[in-house]
Formats: structure tokens, C-alpha cells, sequence
């Protein structure tokens, strides 16, 4: 299991990062759910492959991405405005 989780998920992290910052980019609001999902799956991979050198940048975007978050989640959309 652990040599899927080290071949394999890099793959699935890369295309969740690339979709998640398309998605944040167009101002969908749910964007930054899907990043925090992201960094769980990255601190799976970060403790499987024991690459704590990753764990700062995990932790930092774990805080960013919930921020980002609940200020997206907080203002109204124009359709709510309406």
C-alpha cells in the first residue's frame, strides 16, 4: 500500500492542486474546500514517504486555505445580492 500511496498520489495531488486553483481563479467559492481536502491528502503522502521537509508547507496552507475559506464563504454572491 505504501509504494501506491508514493507512486500514485502525486498524480491525484497535482490534479486536484491545478483543478482547485483553476476554481479559485474563476472565484468559485467552494475552491478553497476542495484545497483543504487537497492538503489531507498531501499530509498522507508527506508521513507515508516521510518527507517532512513538506510538513511547514502543509501546515501554512492548511491555515491559508481555511482562511481563504470562511472570507470567501462569508461574502455574499452576486446572485444572493439580487
Amino acid at each position: 500500500m505504501t509504494d501506491i500511496i508514493r507512486i500514485y498520489l502525486p498524480w491525484l495531488l497535482s490534479a486536484v492542486t491545478i483543478y482547485m486553483t483553476v476554481l479559485a481563479g474563476n472565484k468559485t467559492r467552494w475552491a478553497w474546500a476542495i484545497g483543504l481536502g487537497n492538503q489531507a491528502l498531501w499530509l498522507i503522502w508527506i508521513v507515508t514517504t516521510a518527507t517532512w521537509g513538506l510538513l511547514p508547507m502543509n501546515l501554512a496552507l492548511w491555515i491559508v486555505y481555511g482562511r481563504n475559506h470562511w472570507k470567501w464563504m462569508a461574502t455574499p454572491t452576486a446572485t444572493e445580492e439580487k
